[in-house]
């Protein structure tokens, strides 16, 4: 696999489109554990938010708490815009769950840059990962992706692309609006894989991370969106993360191979429009948010789950969204961790982090999973089976934006 650097990807455009990385990697293909603030760093995650407002000149304002935790980490929030973001020493790398910053930088996912990350966070598993005989069911039989229709925001309306750069460059996964309990009918809470925000144990905190909903609506070819304006590939405009949060297990434990970590592969993100405030939170601008289940039924009664996501390994290039639906299976990794479910699939990499819908507990479509790991052959995904530590880093980003 070619890695390019984040700073060229604009400047070398469309001249030379690089290649998608190599197997990789249904978006679940990573076995990376999410990392969520568990109890006892629930002072950090009440810290206040890092949301950016707008001044009256439509200048981006950040706010002074966000440049005082930028600052004591030797970060001039200045030289950050201008390109010091690019600098992934271990000293400037935050991976504490109380570290999470986001400066947005208006206009740095141009078209060029949000065509061009193609590019997924992990490498394909074995395709016979299990290390839990007697639990694990067999194999799926692979699924094929099929096209979601368009325009997406009528077929999936709560699916996007999620965008963010790494030392390795641009890259992408997919991601969900979910509801909001402190915020009904008003949420700007968006649903990932935890392996899309953070780099797991090795690493921390992935920078300049957006969410677009609906990305290339109309299902525009590659030829197609060469000429695409911003408002053709993002209808409902650009996201930034204001705030992320994952699961303990992942920020400790998670890799971009192998699966560790991947049964606690979620994340949860507060989000908040480029171009700042407009008076309408992203579930009123796009008109749907999912509900999250944490208590979905066992496998076997389950008739069927549907994973969305944006593809960018070959066969694929990221720019159109697809699915897979299937009955779930078991898939245990050790006898210590919680049992996933696995579907058949053939999304590769960039699907990690989109949404798997089933009927809920009351009868209707619920979030229930994201895409986690997939294996080097892309005939199957796996997504954790969403529980108590879900839960807990839900909740968590949700009460800390309870009163704003």
């Amino acid at each position: 696999m070619r890695l390019v650097r984040p700073d060229l990807a604009v400047r070398q455009g469309r001249a030379r489109r690089r290649p998608v990385l190599a197997v990789a990697a249904v978006a679940a293909v990573l076995a990376l554990t999410a990392t969520a603030c568990g109890p006892e760093e629930e002072a950090a995650s009440n810290a206040p938010g890092a949301s950016a407002g707008q001044s009256q000149d439509g200048e981006i304002k950040i706010p002074d708490d966000l440049k005082n935790r930028l600052k004591e980490h030797g970060i001039d929030l200045d030289q950050w815009k201008n390109g010091e973001w690019k600098n992934w020493d271990k000293e400037t790398w935050l991976r504490e769950a109380k570290d999470f910053v986001n400066p947005i930088i208006e206009d740095l996912w141009n078209p060029d840059r949000m065509r061009d990350a193609d590019k997924s966070p992990e490498k394909p598993v074995d395709n016979d990962i299990s290390g839990d005989v007697g639990v694990t069911d067999p194999t799926p039989v692979p699924v094929r992706a099929t096209n979601v229709a368009t325009p997406y925001h009528d077929s999936a309306p709560a699916s996007g692309k999620l965008l963010f750069d790494s030392p390795e460059g641009t890259m992408v996964c997919s991601a969900t609006v979910v509801t909001d309990p402190a915020h009904p009918g008003k949420s700007n809470l968006v649903w990932t894989a935890g392996h899309c925000v953070h780099a797991g144990k090795k690493g921390g905190w992935y920078r300049n991370i957006a969410f677009v909903p609906s990305y290339n609506n109309q299902g525009l070819s590659a030829a197609g969106l060469e000429k695409a304006t911003k408002e053709q590939i993002a209808p409902y405009g650009v996201w930034w993360g204001t705030w992320a949060q994952t699961s303990d297990q992942w920020i400790s434990q998670g890799s971009s191979m192998g699966g560790q970590g991947a049964p606690y592969d979620f994340a949860v993100l507060h989000v908040t429009p480029e171009k700042g405030a407009t008076g309408k939170s992203l579930e009123e601008t796009v008109g749907s948010a999912l509900p999250v289940d944490f208590n979905a039924p066992a496998v076997p009664k389950i008739a069927g789950m549907t994973a969305t996501g944006f593809p960018a390994a070959p066969p694929y290039d990221g720019q159109k969204a697809f699915q897979c639906k299937d009955r779930p299976g078991r898939l245990s990794l050790t006898a210590q961790d919680p049992t996933m479910y696995r579907i058949g699939c053939t999304m590769t990499g960039g699907s990690s982090g989109g949404g798997w819908v089933a009927a809920g507990q009351d009868g209707k479509p619920a979030l229930v999973s994201n895409t986690s790991i997939g294996p080097v052959t892309a005939g199957w995904l796996a997504g954790p089976r969403l529980g108590d530590v879900a839960k807990g880093v839900y909740e968590s980003v949700s009460k800390k934006y309870a009163g704003q």
